[in-house]
């Protein structure tokens, strides 16, 4: 009798006891900053000195599903092009709703990490604030100043394998850039191939000390890229349904206690915009585009260098050239740390200048200094 109520007490736990899950880790981090920005030179804007009261919030997801299984996400504000950055008041003036802060899914990504390989796929990080190759791809006149960390959100859908080759890690992306279902007409059928596909390609191996890294990305279809200028809006046209290529290459060296890196990128494209392209049809586009940059960190103080020069030969009647410059200097104070998370202070300078000038006109030159000071928790 005892046996049978004992095996009876046992098969109605198990019909109640819930299936094992993945434990979920939560964690994040919260900032607000000030910023004062000042213009000067050929600006376009009306004020020349501003004030700024920004927020941010982003939280962090994941879960170990065993064997190598993997979840990852995380949620910000997307609604405002700044990086997840919202500022006090923004929109008011335009009918908006004021300091409305709405966390979406800014990436999620799945896979599995194996011993010498992975997979993943989803809404992928890419770590361009560390990695100019998208900028220079879809910013080819204006990556100096991370466009893709801001206004891409610093992600983009699409398929990752990664295996190892020799002493270092082989990584192929397929990215999905854009959907351009509208502009699939009668006449032109693209269909699946009018969407912007692109491919990306990396090779990180280290040689002693120092860290390689040889990149190469290109559109694998008509892709969008831009060619606005960094603060005036008066020159922009874009890049429509064209096919460019980047390749180049990071460099990190340890120097005592200090760490510099080197990178340097260049892109090209000698395209035509398909006649179903919105607004430009059959446009001619030859246009090509570097990047130098030089990093250095020495403990909590890191600043990086970028030099943009671009040239179009096509697009406009006359030939237009580009010239970027950007340095960021940031210092981190810490100011509490324990197990749960830490407080931190964090100057920061921004320093950008870009001209644009075209052949037998007046060139435009400007530039524009942000001072801020940011007060960060992690959790």
């Amino acid at each position: 009798m005892k046996k049978m109520l004992s095996l009876a007490a046992m098969c109605a736990v198990l019909a109640y006891a819930s299936p094992a899950s993945a434990e979920l880790k939560l964690g994040g981090d919260a900032s607000v900053r000030l910023r004062d920005v000042s213009y000067s030179g050929d600006t376009a804007d009306t004020k020349k000195e501003d004030a700024v009261w920004q927020y941010r919030v982003r939280l962090n997801a994941s879960a170990d599903l065993g064997e190598g299984y993997f979840f990852k996400a995380m949620l910000t504000d997307e609604n405002n092009g700044a990086g997840g950055w919202q500022s006090v008041g923004n929109n008011v003036a335009a009918g908006g709703n004021q300091e409305k802060y709405i966390l979406n899914v800014s990436n999620f990504y799945f896979g599995r990490m194996l011993k010498d390989s992975h997979y993943m796929a989803g809404r992928l990080p890419l770590g361009s604030f560390n990695n100019p190759i998208f900028d220079l791809t879809l910013y080819p006149t204006t990556s100096c100043e991370n466009p893709v960390a801001n206004i891409y959100y610093d992600r983009v859908y699409g398929l990752n394998y990664g295996t190892k080759i020799g002493d270092g890690m082989l990584n192929a992306t397929l990215v999905v850039l854009d959907n351009e279902k509208s502009n699939d007409t009668k006449k032109t059928g693209d269909g699946l191939f009018n969407d912007g596909y692109a491919l990306h390609l990396d090779y990180k191996v280290n040689i002693g000390k120092v860290t390689f890294e040889p990149q190469f990305l290109t559109a694998l279809t008509n892709a969008s890229a831009s060619n606005q200028p960094l603060f005036s809006s008066g020159y922009y046209t874009g890049f429509y349904d064209v096919t460019p290529y980047t390749f180049g290459a990071n460099l990190a060296v340890p120097a005592g206690s200090a760490k510099l890196s080197f990178g340097a990128f260049y892109t090209s494209c000698n395209d035509t915009t398909p006649q179903n392209t919105i607004g430009v049809a059959g446009t001619k586009v030859d246009y090509n585009a570097y990047q130098f940059r030089i990093k250095g960190e020495i403990g909590n103080f890191m600043a990086f260098y970028d030099y943009n020069h671009a040239t179009d030969k096509a697009t406009f009647a006359k030939d237009a050239t580009y010239t970027n410059n950007f340095v960021w200097a940031q210092y981190k104070i810490p100011v509490y740390s324990s197990a749960a998370g830490s407080f931190t202070l964090q100057p920061t300078v921004r320093y950008a200048t870009n001209k644009v000038k075209y052949d037998g006109a007046t060139p435009v030159d400007q530039q524009r200094l942000r001072t801020e000071l940011w007060a960060t928790v992690t959790f």
